[in-house]
């Protein structure tokens, strides 16, 4: 006779892995973490706001989501420069803040698509 826990694995995720930010949806983060995660979505002012609250309770998920979301900003400010192609584009940058306030909100860590990957890596400094 066989027996099976019940118990869900407990997964781990190392800075080195190459998909320890995406989840599955099972682990959601809540109280204060997830307050400065979607604050940090919340313009420029936000994420200052947002990355000193941060510095008195990091976490993986606050760190996650600044990145993100200052990725996002220094993306959307550089393409403005850019007339009608920047402009243009643009209108994507802000579809990937809706994905990442979004998932934000559900208090989890989905990286913005296409960029994500070079946020987390380019924007280590944050931490």
């Amino acid at each position: 006779m066989h027996y099976h826990s019940t118990e869900k694995p407990n997964h781990q995720t190392g800075s080195n892995s190459s998909n320890c930010y995406e989840d599955s949806g099972k682990n959601k983060v809540w109280g204060a973490d997830k307050v400065v995660g979607i604050l940090s979505y919340a313009t420029l002012l936000g994420w200052l706001v947002a990355i000193l609250l941060q510095d008195k309770q990091k976490s993986a998920f606050t760190t996650f989501h600044l990145r993100q979301s200052l990725g996002l900003i220094i993306t959307g400010a550089l393409l403005v420069l850019l007339p009608l192609v920047g402009w243009l584009i643009n209108i994507a940058v802000f579809i990937g803040w809706l994905y990442a306030i979004y998932f934000a909100i559900q208090g989890r860590m989905k990286k913005v698509p296409v960029l994500g990957n070079i946020y987390q890596k380019h924007l280590n400094f944050i931490k």
